[in-house]
Formats: structure tokens, C-alpha cells, sequence
């Protein structure tokens, strides 16, 4: 395997973490301090979460489907059923429009911002209100060309979104801020650029409307007796949509998105310093895992995939006591997504939720099969970070305070 295709992998994302997790232990980090000991407390809360929140024991994985779910009411299933699909990939693909669009949206909203939902009467913020938005502006077919298939998202219309599409699509004014406004239409814009026919890397060269969902064609295309691997959904993601992230580092002419460097972590192998987290293409990932098995493939090894490096899960070790700041001062600055300090709490979060999910599965004496670690960060980790971040600051905001430009977080 090439550096390129290491560092584009989940593989490595896993192993790097971990080596940033032996340093900590070693306590050799200069930001953070590993009190590894309180782990077990953070696993009986995250047990304690889950079983509130599905007490019979029936866990999803963790995806943008989930918040698609208001009230008990699943919104993109009510509108899908109603749909004469001419077959099963007709909606795979629609699904994966909607995913990958709707995750590109996703990379967090601020404590300000809400969105009205219509439906309960209610204003939702942070990711169960940007999933509405965005479910919301692709029923209505704010990403089609064509008023008479709305139910997509196509090259031609992703070209054209502009920053006044997404302000009315998520309700942004003066009152109702949403950070990253701007990095996310350029992503959509980028999204468009990429799948259009005439690029030269295009997986869609032969369709008349080319459109992300197109994906799903590819991966089907390279399922081996209608089986899949999970991480072979994020190579996918990754070399197809990969051009769509800004290029913060680059590597043979390869943009590596969502990997960054930290001094603390030197290899031997070429490609020192560098820490592949890729959170948005795993999160994505996650989130074509359902529409694959809806369409009659199936997807192994689940825990091919890595925990996700954002805040819920990030904060969920800090707010309790696992990860520990060497100077309480940081906690009061903001910070820029590449510092190495950022680097590093986003990199041992990882390795924190494969030791977290070690500890929860010995708890519940299920395996890794049983109990992958999808169904942890749905049941789970992602929830506990939320109420814990609740619990120390009024408006539930993370420990830490990032400057994002709407790509990663």
C-alpha cells in the first residue's frame, strides 16, 4: 500500500491514534494528560445512556438516519414509502444523495442556530436541526435541476447553490447565526464539480444526470458475491469525493482532507507527523451502510471503521476526566482545527472509544460482531458527550473552543 492510499484509510486513522494514545500514556503529549483510570466511569455512563435510550436492547448504527427521526416519526421514511420506485437501486441512489449531502451540511451548527420545524411546531438546533434542514430543502428539491424529480441531488444544481440557497434553506438571519455558512456551500459546490461528467476521475461519465448518488452504482459494481467491507466504503468515499475538502495537505498531488500534523508523533515510514482522522467520510460512511443493506447488500466488518474525532465524543474524555489539559487555560481560548492541540484531542479520541468499546462489550459480554462499535457511538458515546456537555455548561457547548470553517467539525 502506497502512503496516499495508507493515509486515505481507516487502517491507519485507527493505528496512528493509537500511537498518540501510547504517547499519552507514556505521558509524552504536550497538551493533554491520559487518566486512563476514569475510563470505566465513562463506560457505565455510556451504558446508563443506552439503555434510557433503547431499553430493549436494540441498538442502530450510528448515522445521519437517526436524526431523520423526529418524535418517533421516521420523516425520510414517510416520504420514500410513498414513492413508486422503479427498483431498489432507483432509491439506494436517492439515499445516497441525500446522505452525502445532508452529512456535507453537517459539520456543526454553533449553540446560537435553530431551525423551525414545521411539522412539530418545534425549533431544533445543532445536528438534529441541520439534518431536518437538509432533508427539508432535498424534499422539496432544492438540489435538482428538475422540478419533476426533486428527490435527488445533481451535478448541475450543486454547481449552482450559493450562500443566499443555504440561508433560506436553514433559516440564517442576523437573530439565527450558523457558523461555516460559506465552507459548506463551497463543499456542495466542489461535490458538483466532481461528479460531473467531464471530470476527468468521474465515476459518472456515462449518465445523463450525474449525481452523487451515483456512488452506490460503484460500490455495488465492486461488491464480491453482494458482499461489501465497511472500510471499502470509505476508500470509495475518499478517492471519489476526496477533491471536495479544501487542500490543507497535500501528498503526491493527492489532497489528504481531514489529516493533519502533530509533532509529537515521527515515523519511520516517509510520512512523519501525519494523523489521518477523516470524520465527515467516515460519518458519511456510516450513513451509506443502511441504504447498502436496504438494497440488498451486505456490509462486513463494521468495525473496519474508526470511532469519529468531533466534539461529542472529544468532549465525553474531557468533561470526564479522562483527557486532561496541562494548562486550564486552553479551555478558555479558541483554537484553530489544525492546532496540534486540536490534532491531538480529536487523534486520542479515537483510540479513547476502541478501549471505551473494549470495556462496554466486557460489560455486556457481547463481541465485537454483536456489538460493533457503530451501535456504541449510536447508543452511546455520542449521547453521554452531549449530556455531560449539558451538565458542565448551560448551553451544552463543547470543552473546548474551535474555529471551524464548516469542513470538519
Amino acid at each position: 500500500m502506497d502512503d496516499v492510499s495508507y493515509l486515505l484509510s481507516a487502517r491507519a486513522v485507527r493505528e496512528r491514534a493509537h500511537q498518540m494514545l501510547a504517547l499519552g500514556l507514556a505521558d509524552k503529549l504536550p497538551h493533554f494528560r491520559v487518566e486512563i483510570g476514569k475510563l470505566d466511569a465513562i463506560a457505565d455512563l455510556v451504558l446508563d445512556v443506552t439503555r434510557k435510550a433503547y431499553p430493549d436492547g436494540e441498538v442502530p448504527f450510528h448515522s445521519r438516519w437517526r436524526h431523520f427521526v423526529v418524535g418517533g416519526v421516521d420523516r425520510w421514511a414517510a416520504i420514500a414509502d410513498k414513492v413508486n420506485w422503479p427498483n431498489a437501486a432507483s432509491r439506494a441512489r436517492a439515499e445516497f444523495d441525500l446522505a452525502i449531502t445532508s452529512v456535507l451540511l453537517d459539520a456543526g451548527a454553533g449553540a446560537a442556530w435553530r431551525y423551525h420545524d414545521v411539522i412539530s411546531d418545534t425549533r431544533i438546533g445543532r445536528s438534529e436541526g441541520l439534518a431536518l434542514a437538509s432533508l427539508d430543502m432535498f424534499a422539496r428539491g432544492a438540489f435538482s435541476a428538475d422540478a419533476s424529480d426533486p428527490l435527488r441531488a445533481d451535478a448541475a444544481k450543486l454547481k449552482q447553490l450559493t450562500v443566499g440557497d443555504l440561508e433560506r434553506g436553514f433559516q440564517v438571519g442576523a437573530d439565527n447565526p450558523l457558523v461555516g455558512l460559506e465552507g459548506r456551500v463551497e463543499l456542495l459546490r466542489r461535490l458538483g464539480a466532481v461528479v460531473n461528467p467531464h471530470s476527468d476521475r468521474s465515476i459518472f461519465p456515462n449518465r445523463d444526470t450525474p449525481r452523487p448518488g451515483g456512488l452506490f452504482d460503484d460500490l455495488a459494481a465492486r461488491a464480491e458475491d453482494g458482499r461489501i467491507q465497511a472500510d471499502a466504503i470509505l476508500q470509495s468515499v475518499l478517492r471519489q469525493f476526496g477533491r471536495i475538502w479544501p487542500s490543507r495537505i497535500l501528498l503526491n498531488g493527492t489532497s489528504l482532507g481531514d489529516c493533519w500534523r502533530h509533532p509529537s508523533l515521527p515515523t519511520d515510514d516517509g510520512i512523519s507527523n501525519l494523523v489521518p482522522l477523516h470524520k465527515l467520510s467516515q460519518w458519511l460512511s456510516y450513513s451509506l451502510i443502511e441504504p447498502l443493506q436496504r438494497a440488498g447488500l451486505v456490509v462486513e466488518n463494521i468495525d473496519g471503521l474508526t470511532g469519529l474525532a468531533e466534539y461529542r465524543n472529544g468532549g465525553l474524555f474531557v468533561d470526564g476526566g479522562v483527557l486532561v489539559l496541562r494548562d486550564p487555560a486552553d479551555a478558555a481560548r479558541a483554537h484553530a482545527v489544525d492546532s496540534p492541540l486540536v490534532v491531538e484531542w480529536r487523534t486520542l479520541t479515537v483510540a479513547l472509544l476502541d478501549r471505551l468499546a473494549e470495556l462496554i462489550r466486557r460489560r455486556t459480554g457481547q463481541t465485537a460482531e454483536q456489538l460493533p462499535l457503530a451501535r456504541i457511538l449510536e447508543g452511546g458515546s455520542w449521547g453521554a458527550g452531549r449530556k455531560l456537555a449539558f451538565a458542565r455548561r448551560p448551553d451544552g457547548s463543547p470543552p473546548l473552543t474551535i474555529i471551524s470553517d464548516g469542513t470538519v467539525f
